[in-house]
């Protein structure tokens, strides 16, 4: 299997992590509140989980992060946002984005996975409907 397969695998499983730590952080220390926080734990951990169904040292050997040129430095200049809110919805947008990469390319590699993140993917839809309606309390910080 060609290294590149094992290589946005990585990546996306990365992406998705961070994104959800981000939203967890918001969830945590902006919003205080315990129920939501624990829910982008819940996912991050799933999310985790799964990319545990592929083979670790596959995405490790494929890893190239300082040829990469997708890197910010190499991407110009970086979208900044004007609130918690939007830095909410554009963290759960990559999430989704990143499980779909996964969920399509690990069928490439493990099909069984694949099932794993699609249902991931509509876990963080639901996410963004919660993080969307305390949006009002985020808009402000």
């Amino acid at each position: 299997m060609s290294s590149e397969r094992f290589r946005v695998l990585d990546v996306n499983l990365n992406r998705a992590r961070e994104g959800l730590r981000v939203c967890e952080e918001l969830a945590r220390l902006v919003l205080n509140d315990a129920a939501l926080t624990r829910r982008c734990q819940r996912l991050r951990y799933e999310v985790d989980t799964a990319g545990r169904l592929l083979p670790r040292s596959k995405l490790l050997q494929a890893r190239d992060s300082r040829r990469d040129v997708g890197r910010p430095e190499r991407r110009g200049s970086i979208r900044s946002h004007r609130s918690c809110a939007d830095l909410a919805a554009a963290n759960l947008r990559r999430v989704q984005e990143a499980l779909r990469v996964l969920e399509e390319f690990s069928r490439l590699v493990r099909p069984a996975a694949s099932r794993v993140f699609g249902s991931l993917r509509f876990k963080a839809y639901s996410l963004e409907q919660t993080f969307d309606s305390k949006s009002q309390a985020l808009r402000h910080r």
